[in-house]
This record gives C-alpha cells, structure tokens and sequence, in this order.
C-alpha cells in the first residue's frame, strides 16, 4: 500500500503549494501594493501613481484584444438600445483609456520613465479603442433613439462628444490625422448644437438631459480645440449659463438630470453626477469649480464608520441604501461612483486631501494583482459588454492632474477603512500560508498526517479541477477561480496524536 500513501503525500504537497502561492497571489500582492501606494508621491500629490503605469501596462493588451473582437464580433449591434451597461459601457470605457493615455504620455514626455512611451506600446490599443467608439455598430443604440438622419445633429450630445474625444486623443497619441477632417467638422457641429439650444443643453436621449454630459461635451470641445488650433472659447464661457440659476438646484448644484429647453432640475445634484463635474469644471470654469467644489464638500463629503467619501444623495434626503447604473451600490449613503470618480474631481481640484484617502480606498477595494490586474473592478463590470470598464475607469481617475492655477491641498491622513482592510489582506494571507508551511513541514518531517475520507475528499477536488478548467475554456474567469480555489483547498488533514514508541501509518 506503499503506492497510495505517496499518491497521498504528493496530493498534499501539491495542494499545499498551490495554496501557498495563491495566498501570495491574491492577498500578499494587494497588501504590498497599497502599502507602497502609501508613500508614492503621485498619489499623495499632482502627479501619475506607480499603480496607474502598472495598470496601463498590464490593460493596453487586454483591451487591444476586446476591443478589435467585440467590433469584429458587431457586439455593440447585438445590444437592446435600453441596456445602459451593454450600450454605453464599451464606448464609455474607451474613452476612458484613450483619455488615461494622454495623461500618461504628457507625464512620460515631461519626465520619461522607461523606454518605450506609453503612446508607442499602446499603439494597438489606442487603434482598437478609437476603432470601436467610432463603430456604427456601436452607435446602434443612438440611431434607434435619434434616426438614422439625426443622430449626429440632434442633441444625442453624449455620444457625439465621446467620438470627439476619441478622435482628439487617437490624433494627438499617434500623430495621425487620419480623423483630423471629421473631427473638426464634429466639433463646429456640436458646438452649433449646444450654443443653439435654449438654455446650453442637450438631451442625451429624447427627454432625457443629464447636464454632466454636456459639461463633459465642452470640456472635449476645448481640447479639440487645443488640437486643431480652432477657438470656441466664447461659446465655452457662454456655455455656463446652462450650469447657473436657474439650471441649478437649492444648493447652487448642477442637478443629475433637468429639462432640456429651461434647465429646471429634476430632482437634486448626486453623488455621481457632482463627481463627473468636479473633474471637468475646474478646466472650463474656474472660479465656479472652486465654489461647486465647496459646496459639495459641505453637503456630501462625509467621515463615518471608518469610510470617508463622497454621498450620493444630500444627508437630509436619507436615501442610504440606493442602486442605479450610474451611482452604482449605494451602501450607508456613500456612492460607490461618486467616490470613485471622486479621486479625479478631487485631484482636478487640487484637493488631495481627499483624492489621497478616496484613491487608498479604491485601490484596498479594487484587489489588485501581480502585474496590474484589478480583480474587484472586474468582477464588477459587465462581464458580456464591458468587461474592462472598471479597470479603464480607475486608470482614468488615477491619471487625472491638477487643473491649471487650482491650490494644491495634502494629507498624510489614512482611512480606518484601509487598515481593516489591509489587516484582512495580511491576516488572511498570514493564516493560509501558515497552515501551509506547518502541512509541508509535517510532511517533510513524516509527522502522522490523516485524511479523512480520502476518496470522498479526492473525487471533490478532481471534479473542481475539471470543473475549473471548463470554466477557463469557456472564458468564464471567475467561476474559473472559485472552482480553483475549491479544489486546492482539499485535502482537509488532521494531525494523529500517538503515544510514545507507537508506529502509526502517515499520510
């Protein structure tokens, strides 16, 4: 029975490594890469984190590759026109990596930080994002609300300003003026749009205005205009009369959503409508940004339990417990979106006194792992339509600078929120590594090991390696890894206690 016995050992063993380097996996290398986020001074000021060039690293190839399959694929035609995340996601999403990258290449220009810029080994991936933002299929959705004639002129202001900034990032990274032409003729109509309407906005969908889109529309307009050497600047200034009284709510705030031809809001300023404003207004309207900027730190900024963040809704309204596409889970009034895209508010307006706290929450949320990978944000995302649009988001906010002229704010403060959550990363990796190592050793020094019902433990942990293969075959990655996990987890041993001078048969 000799032959069992060593199948048995080789069984631990084997299950005991792989277990051993799972823990270093998954919860060592999200503690070290927040422990080191701690004293990197892209984070803490107006600068680009280490994280975010890891994270552009190890995204550029991924999203090459979804990119050029989802167009190739017609994925964005296949969308029902009302499926937000299916719709809106991957263009979204792309603007977001195409915006990340700009950031990264004027950081890499003014200080270089390897060998190859960020705009030559993302070249790929720069084509494939511009690729799908500007696909027909991916309009689908757009054309089916607006018609085929008007889609591109009739209001539709969120779609035609994320074209107009893929088209100015794709232009400006590779030197292409491949769109340079249909960019131009883009923007002077978009601006014709906006300035023409009632009060400066634009629907995105028929009787559906969302302000934030149309602050964004400006600001993409502006850096087009950087591009091509065009001025809308007056159209720009006068573009914030749709951000004042009366477009505004009580508390001087832009609301979520309003009414297209008078500006009334419908309904209060949210979490993730003043976060998506609060990195764009700084660039567009300064003396304005600073006072939104105030105003929301007063009603919505908020320290509790351990959490410090951004609300979704004012605290008087005590909608604690929310969802929605666009905030995201809404957990004891803290907006998931408006938290997370508050790192870039903040660091646009120069506050890292909150960007610094907000982006160690989100990296300590995200679980990052070797070589860039966000797990949380992907888990999170839509796994058929968006898949990467988490990952992309946090590049974005991570690479958000400093408006021109803004004050720079600092702190070294650390939310409760982070230690807890990195004790939970250390804890948790400490203990797996530990039961590991004293298995191994056991083993090594032919202690009394027993598995209870072997056979039974065995057949399991067959059927979920099986199992996690199928799951990676079918591209289902995290049904992949849970049903790892499962299967290094057996065999569950015990030690046997012998008496003295006593031979007991060992594992």
């Amino acid at each position: 029975m000799k032959w069992k016995q060593n199948v048995l050992r080789t069984w631990v063993w084997t299950s005991r490594l792989l277990l051993l380097g799972m823990a270093g996996y998954f919860f060592v290398t999200p503690a070290w890469v927040v422990l080191d986020s701690m004293g990197d001074p892209g984070l803490r000021g107006d600068g680009i984190p280490k994280v975010a060039w890891d994270l552009h690293r190890d995204l550029s190839p991924r999203y090459e590759v979804w990119a050029r399959e989802r167009v190739a694929a017609n994925g964005g035609g296949l969308v029902d026109q009302f499926n937000i995340s299916g719709t809106e996601w991957p263009v979204f999403g792309s603007l977001f990596y195409l915006q990340a990258t700009e950031s990264l290449q004027d950081a890499w220009e003014k200080n270089p930080t390897s060998a190859v810029a960020p705009a030559v080994y993302a070249e790929d991936a720069v084509i494939a994002a511009t690729e799908l933002l500007l696909d027909k299929g991916h309009a689908n959705w757009v054309i089916l609300h607006w018609g085929e004639e008007n889609y591109m002129h009739q209001d539709n202001v969120f779609y035609r300003m994320l074209r107009i900034g893929g088209m100015t990032a794709y232009t400006r990274l590779l030197g292409d003026d491949k769109y340079r032409s249909q960019l131009k003729e883009e923007t002077a109509s978009l601006v014709r749009s906006i300035d023409e309407s009632p009060v400066g906005l634009l629907d995105d969908y028929p009787n559906e205005c969302y302000p934030g889109d149309v602050m964004m529309a400006w600001l993409t307009i502006q850096r087009a205009d950087e591009l091509l050497g065009t001025d809308h600047s007056a159209e720009i200034q006068r573009g914030l009369r749709g951000f004042v009284a009366p477009c505004v709510d009580q508390r001087g705030l832009s609301p979520y959503l309003a009414l297209r031809d008078n500006g009334g809001p419908i309904g209060p300023a949210r979490g993730c409508s003043n976060a998506y404003m609060g990195f764009t207004a700084p660039h567009l309207w300064p003396e304005e940004a600073k006072t939104w900027y105030d105003t929301v730190e007063t009603h919505y900024w908020r320290q509790r339990h351990g959490i410090w963040g951004f609300l979704e809704f004012p605290e008087e309204e005590a909608r604690n417990w929310y969802f929605d596409v666009d905030a995201g889970p809404v957990i004891d009034g803290f907006s998931t979106s408006g938290s997370a895209f508050g790192v870039g508010a903040a660091r646009a307006n120069g506050r890292f006194d909150h960007a610094y706290p907000l982006a160690l929450e989100m990296l300590v949320t995200s679980w990052a792992l070797p070589g860039g990978t966000l797990l949380g944000p992907r888990v999170l995302s839509d796994a058929v339509d968006a898949p990467l649009l988490g990952e992309a988001a946090i590049l974005f906010n991570l690479t958000r600078r400093a408006a021109p002229g803004v004050t720079v704010q600092t702190t070294d403060a650390v939310p409760p929120y982070v230690i807890g959550f990195l004790a939970f990363y250390i804890l948790t990796g400490g203990t797996i590594a530990f039961i590991c190592v004293r298995d191994c050793y056991r083993l090594y020094r032919h202690r009394p090991l027993r598995i209870p019902l072997a056979p039974v433990q065995g057949v399991f942990a067959m059927a979920a390696a099986v199992l996690s293969l199928c799951f990676w075959v079918s591209a289902a990655s995290a049904f992949a890894f849970f049903a790892l996990v499962l299967a290094v987890l057996l065999p569950m041993v015990r030690p046997i206690k012998t008496a003295p001078g006593v031979l007991t048969p060992t594992v």
